[in-house]
């Protein structure tokens, strides 16, 4: 497995390439498998992300702190972060696994890049691992409204709609442009039912939702 396209996009060379196969191989490959690193990643990047997250928001209340780390360290989040790395491509699965759809399976990509973290940290040390987690994390940061006590636009969007006894948002992919390595991703966000429909764009298909949610979401009348 050629792994070096993979050790430039996360703008390192692994001293022990070893590290990065085994966070890329599933249990269902064989041994040794990742669930070991994963166990040690998620816990290295909730300390990366409580620490941007300190440090960024200075203002910020504990509750609000939580739930902002909670948001950025959830599957779906991971997921994303996961594709824009390709790191599906990457997958070691076993042949089950490959057949059913494993490599864009989002619990496997989230498991598999918080191996990766785990991997980065016993190669090149904590401070490394932080300083990629940062830079991956970069745009979704950017994304973040303390005005919405900690609270994510399609979150928020949700809510107001369930309070309102009104049909969840439906979220459509319209376009993706540019190379693997510079995608943009163009979403639309559609409430039928208050005659709604605002489109967002974005550097993955998350960060496009949560921009068609925040448009959707000035259009409500309180």
């Amino acid at each position: 497995m050629n792994l070096q396209a993979l050790e430039a996009t996360l703008g390192l060379g692994f001293a022990r390439p070893e590290l990065l196969r085994q966070a890329l191989t599933h249990r269902s490959f064989g041994i040794p498998h990742n669930e070991r690193l994963e166990f040690l990643g998620d816990s290295i990047l909730n300390c990366a992300i409580a620490d941007s997250l300190f440090h960024r928001f200075a203002e910020a209340k504990e509750g609000d702190l939580s739930r902002l780390r909670s948001s950025l360290v959830r599957q779906e989040t991971l997921a994303e972060i996961a594709l824009t790395l390709h790191l599906g491509d990457y997958l070691r699965l076993g042949d089950g696994e490959m057949k059913s759809g494993g490599f864009r399976r989002p619990s496997t990509l989230a498991d598999a890049l918080e191996a990766v973290f785990a991997a980065i940290y016993l190669d090149a040390g904590f401070d490394v691992a932080c300083q990629v987690i940062e830079r991956l994390y970069r745009p979704v940061m950017a994304e973040i409204d303390l005005n919405q006590s900690g609270k994510d636009a399609k979150t928020t969007l949700q809510e107001i709609l369930q309070g309102r006894h009104l049909p969840l948002p439906r979220y459509v992919l319209l376009a993706t442009r540019g190379e693997a390595h510079a995608q943009e991703f163009e979403v639309e966000c559609l409430i039928p039912e208050l005659d709604i429909r605002r489109i967002g764009t974005g550097s993955s298909r998350r960060i496009a939702e949560q921009r068609a949610a925040a448009g959707a979401l000035s259009e409500i009348k309180p």
